[in-house]
C-alpha cells in the first residue's frame, strides 16, 4: 500500500508541476496567479518528498514485490547500502532528479527577493515545466513502483562497486549539482521572456549557479576518490566518457559563476551570462542522456535502454531548441551597459570564460566523436587521455597563469604592471619551482611547467590573501576577523585549484609502478620501502566473502601493516579490490592484490603504485567546495533589497 502511496504522489507532483508552469506564464502580471503558483510549487515538493520517501521505505524493507527493489536490493546487504540502493539505479536516481528539481522550485517559489512580478513568475514556470518533464519520463518510461507478480524471495543485490560510502554520497550530490544547473537555464529563459536582464536578474542568478558548481565540484571529487581506491588501477581520472559527462557541466558552471559576477557588478556581458545558463543545463542533460542511454559502456553507467536514451535526447532538444530559439530572438534586445578596458577585472574573466568555453567545446568533442564516427559506420575508435592532456591541459594551464592577476585588478580600468609587481613573490617562486624540476628530473618539461603553475597559483593566492589583510587596521588577528567571508571563499577556491594543480601534476607525471609474484614471507624494494607479504587468508564481510593480504611496510618512520583484499558478492559473478593505500608525506603506496598464480606454490600477483602527493588532488576539490559553501554564507549574509 505504501508503494501506491508513492506512486500516486508522484503523479499528483506530476500534475501540480504542470499547474506551475501554466500559472507561472499567466501570473507575470497578476500577483494572484503568481502566487498559485508558488503553492503549487511548493505542493509539488512535498508531495515529490512523500513519493521518494516511498520507495526509501520500499527499499529499507525489502519489499522484493517492487521490481526496482528486486534488481537493486538484498536481505543481507548492510542497511546503509539499502537506503543507498534507492538512489543507486535507474528508475530511482531519476525519481531523485524529480525531487531535487521539485525542490529546487519550491525554494524558488519562497525566496523572491528582489526579482520583479514577471521575472519571478516566468522562472516559477520554467521550473515547473522542467520538472514535469523529469516526472513525465520518470513514470512512462523508469517507473521506480512498478511491481512484480509474483515477487522474489530474494534479489539480485546492489553492484558491489556502488557498495561504498563514497558511492552513497556521490549520486546525490552529483544531481543536486546537475539539477541545480536548471534554475539557471530557468531563469535565463525568463530573463528572456521578461526582455530585461539587469544587475537584479544576475544577484539572483549568482547564489543558485554557486551551489550547483559547489555540488558539482564535490560530486566529482567523490567520484573521483571513490575510482582512486575502489577500482585498483592506482589512477583518479581516466577520461572516461561518463566522467566527461559530468566534467563538461562543471566547466560551464565555472564560466557562469564568474560571468554572473561581472552581470552583477558592472552589469556587462548580460547575454553571455544566459547563453551559459542555457548551455550549462544542456550539459547536463547530455550528461543525463550519455550515461541512460546505453550508448557507453562504463562502471558508471546506469541504463542500456535506447528507448530511454532517446526521450532524454527529445528532452535536451526541446529544453535547447526552446532555449536557443528565444536567445536568438530576444537576447540582441537586451541593453548592454559601459563596457571596460583590455585590462581590468572584467577582461580577466572574459579570459576565464573563454578558456572554460573553449576547454568544454574540445571535452565535448573528443566525448561525442568516437560515438558518431561508430553510428557512421567507421568502426570503434577511442579518444583516451593523451588527446585530453594535449588540448585540454594546455587551455587549463594557460588560464591558471592569468588567474591571480584577476583579484588583482581594479574593475573597469585595471593596471596589470602594477598586478605583476604585487605578484613578483609568486613569479619568483614560479620560476625557482621550474627550474629545480627540470634539473631534479633531468629536464621533463611537462611535469616541471605544471609544478611551477600550481605553486604559481597558490603564492598567487596568498599574496592576494596578505595584501587583503594589510588594508585593515589593527593587528593581524582583527584584520583576519573583519575581512570579508567573499574574501575568503576566493581565496579558497583558488588557493585550493593550485594546490589540486601540484597533486595532479605530481601524481600523473611521477607515479611509478610494478607487478611482483609474492609469497607470503616474501618482501619486496618498491619506492624506498621495503614491503613484506606476511599472510593470505580467509575472512567474511556482512554480505561477502574475502581474500585479505596483509603487508608489513618497513622504510618509514615505524613499520606498519597494511592490507589488501578481493572480495566475492553471492549476488556478482565479479570480484571486487579493495586496495591498500599507506600515506606518506611523499604520496600514497598503493597496493592491489591480485589472483593466485596456478602452480606457483602459493604465489600472489601484488601490483604496487607510488602516486606522489595524490592527496593534495582531493585536499584542493575540497579547498574548492568549501570556497563555493564560503561564497553562499556571504551571499545569504547580504543585506536583502
Amino acid at each position: 500500500m505504501i508503494v501506491e502511496v508513492g506512486a500516486f504522489a508522484a503523479v499528483l507532483a506530476l500534475m501540480l508541476s504542470l499547474a506551475q508552469g501554466v500559472l507561472g506564464l499567466f501570473g507575470a502580471k497578476r500577483e494572484s496567479r503568481a502566487d498559485a503558483a508558488k503553492a503549487t510549487a511548493q505542493a509539488a515538493a512535498a508531495l515529490s518528498v512523500l513519493a521518494f520517501g516511498c520507495l526509501v521505505w520500499a527499499f529499507a524493507v525489502s519489499d522484493f514485490s517492487v521490481s526496482t527493489v528486486a534488481a537493486n536490493s538484498h536481505t543481507d546487504k548492510p542497511f546503509v547500502y539499502k537506503i543507498a540502493g534507492t538512489w543507486g539505479n535507474h528508475e530511482g536516481s531519476m525519481l531523485l532528479w524529480c525531487l531535487v528539481s521539485a525542490m529546487f522550485g519550491a525554494i524558488m517559489a519562497s525566496v523572491r527577493g528582489a526579482q520583479s512580478l514577471g521575472l519571478w513568475s516566468r522562472a516559477l514556470a520554467v521550473q515547473g515545466f522542467v520538472t514535469a518533464g523529469a516526472f513525465i519520463y520518470t513514470l512512462l518510461l523508469s517507473n521506480p513502483f512498478a511491481r512484480l507478480d509474483p515477487a522474489p524471495m530474494q534479489g539480485a543485490g546492489l553492484n558491489p562497486l556502488l557498495q561504498d560510502p563514497a558511492l552513497a554520497a556521490h549520486p546525490p550530490m552529483l544531481y543536486l549539482g546537475y539539477v541545480g544547473m536548471s534554475v539557471p537555464f530557468s531563469l535565463a529563459l525568463a530573463a528572456l521572456l521578461e526582455g530585461k536582464a539587469d544587475q537584479a536578474w544576475a544577484r539572483a542568478l549568482r547564489p543558485w549557479t554557486l551551489a550547483a558548481w559547489t555540488c558539482l565540484t564535490l560530486g566529482i571529487a567523490l567520484g573521483s576518490y571513490w575510482a582512486y581506491y575502489e577500482l585498483g588501477w592506482g589512477g583518479w581520472w581516466f577520461w572516461d566518457p561518463v566522467e566527461n559527462a559530468s566534467f563538461m557541466p562543471w566547466l560551464i558552471a565555472c564560466a557562469l559563476v564568474h560571468s554572473a559576477i561581472v552581470t552583477e557588478r558592472r552589469g556587462s556581458l548580460a547575454t553571455w551570462t544566459i547563453l551559459l545558463s542555457i548551455l550549462g543545463f544542456g550539459m547536463a542533460l547530455l550528461g543525463t542522456f550519455l550515461v541512460r542511454s546505453g550508448v557507453l559502456t562504463s562502471v558508471h553507467a546506469f541504463a542500456v535502454d535506447p528507448q530511454r536514451g532517446i526521450a532524454v535526447l527529445v528532452l535536451l532538444a526541446v529544453a535547447l531548441g526552446i532555449g536557443f530559439t528565444l536567445y536568438a530572438w530576444r537576447a540582441p534586445k537586451l541593453a548592454q551597459p559601459s563596457g571596460f578596458a583590455a585590462v581590468s577585472r572584467e577582461s580577466m574573466l572574459v579570459w576565464n570564460n573563454y578558456g572554460l568555453a573553449v576547454a568544454t567545446g574540445i571535452v565535448l568533442i573528443g566525448t561525442l566523436y568516437p560515438l558518431l564516427v561508430e553510428a557512421l559506420g567507421g568502426g570503434l575508435i577511442s579518444v583516451g587521455p593523451p588527446f585530453f592532456n594535449m588540448t585540454v591541459a594546455p587551455i587549463l594551464a594557460a588560464l591558471f597563469l592569468l588567474l591571480p592577476f584577476g583579484p588583482m585588478m581594479t574593475w573597469r580600468v585595471g593596471d596589470f604592471g602594477g598586478a605583476a609587481k604585487r605578484l613578483a613573490p609568486a613569479i619568483v617562486l614560479g620560476l625557482i619551482t621550474l627550474i629545480a624540476t627540470l634539473t631534479l628530473t633531468q629536464g621533463r618539461g611537462w611535469p616541471a611547467l605544471g609544478l611551477s603553475i600550481g605553486v604559481w597559483l597558490v603564492a598567487g593566492g596568498l599574496i592576494y590573501l596578505w595584501n587583503r589583510i594589510q588594508r585593515g587596521e589593527g593587528n593581524t588577528l582583527r584584520k583576519l576577523a573583519v575581512l570579508p567571508l567573499a574574501v575568503w571563499s576566493m581565496s579558497a577556491a583558488h588557493l585550493g585549484a593550485g594546490v589540486l594543480t601540484i597533486g595532479a601534476v605530481a601524481e600523473t607525471g611521477f607515479r611509478t609502478e610494478q607487478a611482483f609474484a609474492l609469497k607470503p614471507g616474501e618482501g619486496v624494494v618498491f619506492a624506498g620501502r621495503q614491503v613484506t607479504l606476511l599472510e593470505v587468508g580467509d575472512v567474511d564481510g556482512p554480505n561477502y566473502a574475502a581474500t585479505r593480504a596483509n603487508f608489513r611496510v618497513d622504510g618509514l618512520r615505524d613499520a606498519q601493516v597494511v592490507s589488501a583484499e578481493r572480495r566475492f558478492y553471492p549476488t556478482s559473478p565479479m570480484p571486487t579490490t579493495e586496495v591498500g593505500i599507506l600515506p606518506s608525506w611523499d604520496g600514497d603506496l598503493y597496493i592491489a592484490l591480485g589472483e593466485e598464480i596456478r602452480g606457483g606454490d602459493g604465489a600472489w600477483t601484488v601490483r604496487f603504485y607510488h602516486n606522489p602527493l595524490v592527496q593534495l588532488i582531493f585536499l584542493g576539490a575540497l579547498m574548492m567546495g568549501v570556497g563555493g559553501v564560503l561564497s553562499l554564507i556571504s551571499i545569504a549574509r547580504r543585506p536583502r533589497t
